[in-house]
């Protein structure tokens, strides 16, 4: 197919479309009796995709750094364009629900225009933090060999200790039956999703690493795998029964996973559950506890590794759980690793 017929298909210029070949992000074939463009349906498809991402805002280098594999199949595709579209879809809503709270404090005789700066700046916080979502740790290039890496031990101190006894945990204490839809968070290569499947539940993976969703999909064809990350699931409200996640939590800060948990309850249905393993302190002096020891070891080692990351206070997860109508029950395996257990009241 041709550049104008290209154009007229996706409803764009060839303008647009030479633009974007020349900053790298489509490399259609070229005619070698006329030199004119020849694009196959592949390049159709990635051209699409870079006009959604920039309908929503997204630079020319961030969608270059997302498309960065020429050879992207169809489903990847589908994948990006899935996961922007509802990163947009939940940014409308925040609007929306923002506007009808600003309309409700007007009608306040305590109807200060300072609420509606805050209301305004919450929203702008709120943007911020889906569009400066970020994978500090680059999992892409740990997924070809994560399975092994995490089933490793013999270390000073092993982030993984109690790994399998913690994921057996979530399978026995989430009450999931057939046919109901289940949203494993940081899906990761599928191992606690994958626990699921026998069960006839309908599991749906989602992580922000492509590559990592790549080799879950190999690994578990049965698991349905969406780019997208915790401050922005790509599900609509109230479409699953249970949302599990394992090991994943203490990859955002501190100041996000409350905004993580909202994003949890949003996608449950009324009766639906979470339950949560993953890295934490029960509070903030049990932290100080079991560091300690560490300091005066030296053990470098375990210091780096709480610090590198985001071990959760479970008392402030617990509390909101609270505040926000769950049921909350919580199991301790070693001084590192808790679980959440809560069910919508």
């Amino acid at each position: 197919m041709q550049i104008k017929e290209v154009a007229e298909r996706l409803n764009t210029t060839t303008r647009s479309i030479r633009f974007y070949e020349q900053k790298g992000l489509i490399s259609p074939g070229k005619d070698t009796e006329n030199d004119y463009r020849t694009f196959t349906e592949n390049d159709i498809l990635r051209l699409s995709t870079i006009l959604a991402l920039r309908e929503i805002g997204m630079s020319v280098k961030n969608i270059k750094g997302i498309l960065e594999n020429p050879d992207m199949s169809i489903k990847g595709y589908l994948n990006i364009q899935r996961s922007a579209l509802f990163e947009k879809w939940i940014e409308m809503k925040d609007m929306i629900n923002t506007i009808d709270q600003m309309m409700e404090k007007t009608n306040s005789e305590a109807f200060s225009v300072n609420q509606i700066f805050e209301l305004s700046r919450h929203l702008k916080n709120m943007k911020k933090l889906r569009k400066d979502w970020e994978d500090k740790w680059n999992f892409d290039s740990q997924a070809e060999g994560y399975d092994q890496n995490i089933k490793m031990a013999g270390y000073r101190f092993n982030v993984h200790q109690d790994y399998e006894k913690a994921l057996s945990k979530i399978k026995e204490t989430i009450e999931l039956h057939p046919n109901d839809i289940c949203v494993d968070i940081g899906v990761g290569t599928g191992n606690l999703g994958s626990k699921f499947l026998d069960d006839g539940v309908r599991i749906i993976g989602v992580d922000q690493s492509e590559e990592m969703l790549k080799v879950c999909q190999e690994k578990h064809p049965s698991i349905e795998t969406r780019k997208g990350h915790f401050l922005a699931l790509p599900l609509l409200d109230n479409q699953v029964d249970g949302v599990v996640s394992s090991y994943a939590l203490h990859h955002i800060p501190d100041s996000e996973k409350l905004l993580a948990l909202e994003e949890m309850t949003r996608v449950l249905k009324d009766d639906g559950q979470l339950c949560i393993v993953d890295l934490m302190f029960p509070d903030d002096n049990t932290r100080a506890e079991v560091i300690e020891p560490f300091e005066k070891q030296g053990n470098a080692e375990a210091i780096y590794a709480i610090e590198d990351e985001f071990y959760a206070n479970q008392s402030v997860l617990v509390k909101w759980l609270t505040a926000n109508k769950y049921k909350v029950e919580t199991h301790q395996f070693n001084d590192i690793l808790s679980m959440l257990y809560a069910t919508r009241e």
